[in-house]
């Protein structure tokens, strides 16, 4: 059963993407409530793309599939945390293992 989440304007609600194990976080995308009922009945990430206007099963193309081990939702329930094992080792579509393989230097003076 979907909870009372809060979808944005375009009815879309951002997903952190985190692996249960290393809990590194893999990745954010955004799920609407078909993506959210098609990821809890197969139990693997469904999203929506905003670039492409069309579902899509992480992994259906490349074989690096989510398998979902638990959802959360924040205190406003307007965001998702989704636990998942990631098969295949990369989650990023550069074939980084995460998609924040990147940062920002901070000035610590």
């Amino acid at each position: 059963m979907i909870p009372p989440l809060k979808f944005d304007e375009k009815g879309l609600i951002p997903v952190v993407v985190q692996e249960i194990d290393t809990k590194e976080v893999l990745m954010v995308a955004y799920m609407d409530k078909e993506a959210l009922k098609r990821t809890i009945e197969t139990g693997y990430t469904h999203f929506w793309s905003r670039s492409r206007q069309k579902y899509w099963k992480k992994g259906e193309t490349s074989g690096n599939v989510q398998e979902v081990q638990t959802i959360y939702y924040d205190c406003d329930a307007d965001c998702l945390l989704v636990m998942v094992k990631q098969h295949g080792g990369v989650a990023c579509h550069t074939g980084n293992r995460t998609c924040f393989y990147r940062n920002i230097e901070i000035n610590k003076d």
